[in-house]
């Protein structure tokens, strides 16, 4: 990540706290917008406590001294702050590049709020330009799931380490990276991706994000509201 990318999320995360409130339980993200928000969380010297979606954010939070609870600890979630891959029009989102896609939907879905913190980039017409849709799959079930996936019209790839061993999410699974297009209707795509046994979770996020703070390379941050129906 360049020096102008790291102050974009810098500035995106200054922005996001006016989101958080003393006393408040946050879901914490996973990735550079997330990292970035918990830097300025700790820095703000604003009381939280945080659910982290991996284990990099949990360090990361704890070092910084940030009170960790676990899913179970928190009767409630106020706000998920995390990144996103590619943000479409309608809010609609890709995650996952990082590897922790299943623990940020959990956290996510079991918060009040979800504000998404991208850098201009990320805005795409339509899910997909960014080339991969990640899909966490069973480890016996490798195989089958590719075949499967093939099938789909998709590409995909086992994801592995920069040094060739085997890429593993914190819940101990493989990664699949499935190649595509731009996606013409997401929603089939993510049910026809669950309806293989051994799915166990994909980085389409549709209808998920309430917010997202869009970070421009002139300095300025763009807030984007998801429509809700009246």
């Amino acid at each position: 990540m360049s020096e102008e990318e790291s102050d974009v999320l810098r500035q995106v995360a200054d922005r996001a706290l006016k989101y958080v409130k003393p006393g408040h339980t946050l879901g914490l993200g996973t990735g550079h917008a997330a990292m970035a928000f918990i830097r300025a969380l700790a820095n703000s010297g604003i009381k939280v406590r945080g659910v982290p979606t991996s284990k990099a954010s949990e360090d990361l939070a704890r070092e910084l001294g940030i009170e960790i609870v676990s899913l179970a600890q928190a009767d409630k979630i106020d706000t998920t702050f995390d990144g996103a891959d590619e943000v479409d029009p309608r809010l609609n989102l890709i995650k996952g590049f990082g590897g922790a896609l299943v623990r940020e939907r959990v956290v996510a879905m079991a918060s009040r709020r979800r504000v998404m913190l991208v850098g201009e980039e990320k805005l795409v017409k339509r899910l997909g330009e960014r080339g991969r849709v990640p899909v966490e799959v069973v480890e016996f079930a490798v195989p089958f799931c590719l075949r499967q996936i093939k099938m789909l019209g998709m590409k995909p790839l086992v994801r592995s380490n920069d040094d060739g061993s085997a890429f593993h999410s914190d819940n101990g699974n493989p990664i699949m990276d499935c190649g595509v297009k731009r996606i013409p209707d997401a929603l089939r795509v993510q049910r026809q991706l669950m309806s293989i046994p051994g799915v166990i979770g994909t980085g389409l996020f549709l209808g998920t994000a309430d917010v997202v703070l869009v970070g421009r390379l002139d300095g300025s941050v763009q807030t984007l509201n998801r429509l809700r129906p009246s």
